[in-house]
């Protein structure tokens, strides 16, 4: 993980930097916010801008916004400075960390936007095996695919890849084609000059140049727009990119390795995905299969998350009983392995007494395993007769939305649409009054690990 400091590294700044680089974090700083801008332009890369509140947080992000960098902002100032933090996030700022900085807290930023180093969490012989592919394959420079359905862990399986290859000691930089707006795209992986368009006020190294050498994972490669796939297939051919307004190709030397929760094949048969390109990648080709396939997995990742959750609350380390764990190795898990940690985050928390008991084990769409009995069909269909679709629709985004917590990114997965998609149907409850639950500020203990 990258982190940039913006402002002067003296008092809780310094104290911030420190814990940043004890969770393992590489920390660049700047003075000012044209500083900022010169580094995150020339390459240097972060994953996440830590500001002074004192500084112009509305214009650090407008100029970010008009420069097409996309990279989180949080502020930072006085814990008692409500005024400061309020006009922060209005300013847009996506969260405001109180200093002096909470190890905790500042570790789950950090967690939330980074990419850290990640165990190996598994019991099933088809995780095994998957796993014993990716790492024959890991040492070559071919393009990999990695295919899976939302919440299987497919990045943290490139980030797999990339530690046993040979370009390990290099940058793994990767991108959410499905966050980043069509519009900010192309730049983002290709950069642009001065001039190339309003706000284009100096040239900017895009994904591809910082990942030279190293490796470029496309995230959600499924959801780019037909336009840049062509561009991006004239980069992988001939190793060589033209940034937006450029005149003369930079040649780069990057591993591609793609992700998708779509089935490609079909969408080249559809046309919304070239054929051409989706050869290009799918030189090697690894699928993970939904955790119920491996359900081996189900009992030791739901222990490994139990523990990690206990710890980050300051709450003892418990057992799962023998119901709780038949509970969840009944559930289907729609969401995968991220559904499994969302739940047991939640029963880490609603759980008492000495063991992590069935009646904690709140399953989608809210029931708890203890009363509507494991796998049992519960949600009567017969409570959406007489509604309309829009508001079943409504019902279930917002449910699920609680149900991770407020994090749009795993509800967006859960639900099977993109972040895009979700934020947009947020935007149109929010103006009819619907109440959005807020992202949850709970930190999670230790680097995440692959759920495979």
């Amino acid at each position: 993980m990258r982190l940039l400091i913006l402002g002067s590294l003296a008092g809780p700044l310094a104290a911030a930097s420190r814990l940043a680089i004890a969770r393992g974090a590489t920390v660049l700083h700047a003075d000012s916010i044209d500083e900022a801008l010169r580094l995150l332009r020339s390459g240097e890369g972060a994953g996440l801008v830590l500001a002074d509140v004192r500084l112009d947080v509305a214009t650090l992000v407008a100029r970010l916004a008009g420069e097409r960098i996309a990279v989180p902002v949080v502020a930072c100032g006085a814990a008692n400075d409500t005024r400061a933090a309020v006009a922060a996030i209005r300013a847009g700022a996506r969260e405001y960390l109180p200093l002096p900085a909470d190890a905790e807290l500042l570790g789950a930023l950090l967690a939330a936007a980074g990419d850290e180093s990640y165990a190996i969490v598994h019991a099933d012989p088809r995780t095994a095996q998957l796993l014993a592919l990716a790492e024959r394959v890991a040492p070559s420079d071919a393009s990999i695919l990695v295919t899976g359905a939302s919440g299987t862990g497919k990045e943290l399986l490139a980030r797999f890849i990339h530690a046993r290859s040979r370009r390990a000691g290099a940058r793994f930089v990767a991108v959410n084609c499905a966050a980043i707006p069509d519009a900010l795209l192309e730049s983002e992986l290709f950069g642009h000059e001065k001039g190339a368009f309003t706000g284009a006020v100096a040239r900017r190294i895009g994904r591809f140049e910082e990942a030279d050498g190293g490796t470029l994972l496309l995230d959600e490669i499924s959801e780019m727009d037909p336009r840049l796939q062509a561009k991006l297939l004239r980069a992988i051919q001939e190793r060589e990119i033209d940034r937006v307004g450029g005149r003369q190709s930079v040649k780069v030397d990057v591993r591609i390795l793609a992700t998708s929760n779509r089935d490609l094949e079909a969408e080249v048969a559809a046309g919304r995905f070239r054929a051409d390109l989706w050869f290009r990648l799918n030189v090697v080709a690894l699928a993970i299969p939904s955790l119920t396939q491996r359900p081996k997995d189900i009992p030791v990742l739901a222990r490994h998350f139990a523990a990690k959750y206990a710890r980050a609350n300051a709450l003892p380390v418990r057992p799962l009983s023998a119901a709780a764990l038949a509970a969840l190795q009944a559930h289907p898990w729609p969401g995968n392995c991220r559904e499994l940690e969302n739940t047991l985050h939640r029963a880490v928390l609603l759980a008492s007494g000495p063991i992590i008991e069935a009646d904690a084990i709140v399953l989608t769409g809210g029931r708890a395993s203890a009363s509507a009995g494991a796998g049992s069909g519960g949600d009567d269909g017969g409570a959406r007769v007489g509604r309309t679709v829009a508001d079943v629709e409504r019902d279930l985004i917002i449910d699920t939305l609680r149900h991770c917590f407020g994090n749009r990114t795993h509800a967006a997965t859960i639900l099977g649409i993109s972040i895009r998609t979700l934020r947009n149907k947020l935007r149109q409850y929010s103006g009819e009054g619907v109440a959005i639950p807020a992202p949850a500020n709970v930190a999670p203990a230790g680097a995440p690990l692959l759920c495979l």
